[in-house]
């Protein structure tokens, strides 16, 4: 399918978002001057430049030029009591009015109490911190080699596990070779080589390479919901496959829970599937707003990077692992979910549900066909997690990243470039078209997306 034109809409769209943003126009000048394209990460880096937020408070960010905008990225979808919640607030205000929080380089109570919470909900017998969700599969994958002494990394094409060599291949989409490339210049050749992708929710694609490749496979790297690839969700039947045929082949089944983790329960979403990993890895959600991830799972695994394992694996956590305050936010946060199980994730998935029926409904309404990703399925409930996508043919289903991230077969520019710009005129953020809820969105806000949506469609029509 050709791409639609949308030059003269961005045009106009970019002229009046610059004459209603002075101040976030200045700044992303400025940023230019000291720092790469006027920021640390490209997600961020909205064209023609980001609004510079000056608060955040609950659904809502304050822009420097006094925009109230509802926030629908929460985080990179980290946030689900919202931002700056006051159960973390007033715990970390109260820490460091004491005079503790932010020594490093000792450890304390607060570490063993939060991987004590990690163990018991996620079923894991060690964990280990480290400061990103990068950072994590790293170590997990360096792990998995170590403990099978194999070379080969199994992952999905169009899944994302982070900005190292091994998860820099094959994350976006390209016409010419679908996923099958590196990602980034400056990676060591043998990466790309290292790594071999199947197919999202295809269990005979997975046989296929477990037969070609089972006894050369060190692991199985799986996001039980597609981040970057779309907002599907693994279907029941392929979690199982992927369980029985690492176990088969003598593989480590590593399931990449940075973004699902205590965001579906209190707890891992294998435990869903009714599937335990031999790892898995945390981030976002279980800092509680501050910078932590976790590498969880078995101890013999585990145990390749402490002393009874010769520390064979150099898995060190990093200079800010197990920060006290990010330990005070992180015990707060998992404390709380756990506690209020019964009512946080019932509530989030309802508005979820909210909002992707308000999605579909307002595009539907200007006669636009989309489909909204993250409604689960049989084993994970849906969630607050959602994402729009405009395929060109109405009978096309979106089941796997290459559905999603195809420009022949959605319109990727509209979901992406084209409805970020339009909804941060609506003073409405969203990315991937979509975004996470989190319990600080009211019902409220929610319409307040729908309504935005229409207008958005009614804009974008006249293009189609």
């Amino acid at each position: 399918m050709k791409a639609r034109d949308y030059t003269p809409l961005l045009a106009r769209l970019e002229e009046e978002y610059a004459r209603r943003s002075p101040h976030s126009r200045e700044l992303g000048e400025r940023a230019r001057h000291s720092m790469v394209d006027g920021g640390s990460h490209p997600l961020r880096l909205i064209e023609p430049f980001p609004p510079r937020i000056a608060m955040a408070r609950g659904a809502y960010v304050t822009d420097e030029d006094g925009h109230e905008i509802l926030d629908l990225w929460q985080g990179h979808y980290a946030n689900v009591l919202g931002h700056n919640p006051p159960l973390i607030t007033a715990a970390l205000a109260q820490a460091l009015q004491q005079g503790y929080a932010l020594q490093a380089g000792f450890t304390d109570r607060l570490q063993i109490e939060v991987a004590e919470i990690l163990c018991r909900q996620c079923g894991a017998e060690r964990v280990r911190f480290t400061t990103s969700g990068a950072l994590a599969t790293m170590n997990a994958i360096m792990l998995s080699r170590a403990f099978t002494a194999r070379p080969l990394i199994l992952k999905v094409g169009g899944g994302w596990h982070g900005g190292h060599a091994w998860g820099l291949q094959g994350t976006s989409f390209s016409p010419a070779d679908g996923f099958r490339h590196a990602e980034s210049a400056g990676l060591p050749g043998s990466a790309a080589g290292e790594v071999l992708q199947v197919r999202f929710n295809d269990p005979d694609d997975l046989r296929a390479r477990f037969r070609e490749h089972g006894d050369r496979t060190a692991c199985f790297i799986l996001e039980l919901v597609q981040g970057n690839g779309g907002g599907m969700a693994a279907s029941p039947e392929y979690v199982a496959v992927a369980r029985e045929l690492t176990q088969d082949y003598g593989a480590l089944l590593i399931f990449d829970e940075v973004i699902t983790g205590f965001r579906y329960r209190a707890g891992d979403a294998g435990a869903l599937y009714g599937v335990r990993p031999d790892l898995a890895t945390f981030g976002k959600v279980i800092g509680g707003g501050m910078p932590l991830a976790a590498v969880a799972g078995r101890a013999d695994v585990l145990g390749l990077a402490g002393r009874a394992g010769g520390s064979r694996v150099r898995f060190a956590g990093g200079t800010y692992s197990g920060h006290p305050a990010t330990m005070i936010a992180a015990r707060t946060m998992l404390a709380h979910l756990t506690a209020e199980e019964a009512a946080v994730y019932p509530r989030l998935s309802a508005l979820g549900d909210a909002a992707r029926r308000e999605a579909s409904q307002a595009f539907a309404g200007a006669g636009i066909h989309v489909l909204c990703t993250g409604d689960g399925n049989a084993a994970l409930p849906s969630g607050s997690l959602f994402q729009v996508h405009f395929p060109y043919q109405e009978d096309r289903r979106i089941e796997r990243p290459e559905d999603a991230l195809d420009p022949a077969v959605c319109d990727v520019a509209l979901a992406n470039r084209v409805l970020a710009l339009i909804m941060l005129l609506e003073d409405v953020h969203v990315v991937h078209g979509g975004g996470a809820l989190s319990t600080a969105h009211s019902d409220a806000d929610v319409a307040r997306l729908g309504e935005a949506f229409a207008r958005a469609a009614e804009l974008v029509k006249a293009y189609l």
